[in-house]
């Protein structure tokens, strides 16, 4: 018997939903470029539910219960007392986590966990786990690659859009009984024409690209795996070698990367301080990709007109974040990759990787971040060593 420690966001404040807006989602069956969407053997939930609270329990309970597994599911994960400190002390053997409500897997957490073997992200983004403490471990942890990128594009288009558009500050004007137009267009611009940039072009960055394509903007875009030739002049991009060579001639920068030694701290004062004075930027990324006080500085001194994305350190946030009080913001909580359609896909994929896990099956390699001791999978292609030659 293994134990197994979910660790989920609260249900709403109304309670677990007994009815839903739609019926339903639509079926896909693959992703772009051929990938199938997860393969379980069998689901235990109706896709369209709400899976990642504590009440959803990801549809796993029957799953794991029937095997004559434990499951315990909680969303007190705040050392050192939490539940979750609790049962990887006392013997869990695998820890499944979101990365809109992480279970932070810190090398001391890991070196408490004596039983810890395999550590399931139920999204995409892995970074709340120390991998090089995974690997020292000889841990497995793997993700649902692709199960949420999508959807994540979607809600980068859609921040791109309220920043340009001013479409937040209009609403609260609605809400409030007003109709002052002029207010609202003052900070109002047409998307068309602009210079949009996209740090990382992998499954999230190239689907902004593709989304933003029919708005009639210029596209740019940094990777350090370039896109064929093929790509770049279906979607007329220009590439550029650096963050630094991009950043300088685009309207709005949206970061699709992810966090690594190389872009942790990437947006501080100095790399801001290169692009356009009244730029946007976008981060549904990783938070600590972006200096926080230097994001609120460059609000505050106009350098940048707006800021959006979903993502914090920590998360969930304190109150007195600064972020959430910064002007010309549009910040939500880290939902983006949780819509109830990704919740379909990231649970039948944890089911799917603990079935090949319980059966001694090979686990899909894309969707793979440490195995044996090393980078694997998708994490040898997403993730890159530290300074001091181990991995991060």
């Amino acid at each position: 018997m293994a134990k197994i420690v979910c660790v989920l966001y609260d249900d709403p404040e109304e309670g677990y939903p007994r009815d839903y807006a739609r019926a339903g989602i639509p079926k896909i069956d693959h992703y772009p470029g051929g990938q199938t969407t997860p393969t379980p053997e069998n689901i235990d939930f109706t896709p369209g539910e709400l899976l990642g609270s504590v009440s959803g329990e990801l549809g796993l309970r029957k799953f794991l219960e029937d095997q004559g597994h434990e499951l315990v599911v909680t969303s007190d994960k705040e050392p050192p007392d939490s539940v979750l400190d609790k049962e990887l002390a006392n013997g869990a053997e695998i820890v499944i986590s979101q990365p809109f409500w992480p279970a932070y897997l810190t090398a001391e957490r890991i070196e408490k966990a004596p039983n810890l073997k395999l550590a399931i992200t139920a999204g995409i983004g892995s970074d709340h786990y120390d991998l090089d403490a995974a690997i020292k471990k000889g841990m497995t942890v793997a993700e649902i690659t692709y199960s949420n990128s999508i959807s994540v594009s979607e809600h980068v288009v859609m921040m791109i859009l309220a920043l340009v558009r001013n479409y937040l500050h209009s609403y609260q004007f609605v809400v409030a009984g007003g109709w002052n137009i002029a207010d609202c267009v003052q900070r109002a611009y047409d998307l068309e024409g602009m210079h949009v940039g996209t740090v990382a072009a992998g499954r999230i960055g190239l689907a902004v690209l593709k989304r933003l394509k029919p708005f009639d903007v210029n596209l740019h875009y940094t990777e350090r795996h370039r896109l064929p030739d093929s790509v770049e002049k279906e979607l007329n991009l220009t590439y550029h070698p650096s963050v630094e060579d991009m950043v300088p001639v685009c309207d709005v920068v949206t970061i699709n990367a992810p966090l690594h030694p190389e872009t942790e701290n990437m947006f501080n004062d100095e790399l801001i301080g290169k692009m356009k004075r009244g730029a946007y930027l976008i981060n549904t990324a990783r938070a600590k990709i972006c200096d926080r006080d230097a994001v609120v500085r460059a609000l505050q001194s106009g350098q940048l007109a707006g800021y959006a994305g979903d993502v914090w350190y920590p998360q969930p946030p304190p109150k007195s974040h600064p972020w959430r009080t910064m002007p010309n913001h549009g910040m939500t909580p880290h939902t983006s990759g949780s819509t109830l359609s990704a919740q379909a896909r990231y649970a039948a994929g944890t089911r799917e990787i603990l079935e090949c896990w319980f059966a001694g099956k090979p686990i899909r390699d894309e969707y793979l971040i440490v195995e044996g001791g090393k980078l694997a999978g998708a994490g040898a292609h997403s993730y890159s060593a530290r300074q001091d030659g181990s991995r991060a």
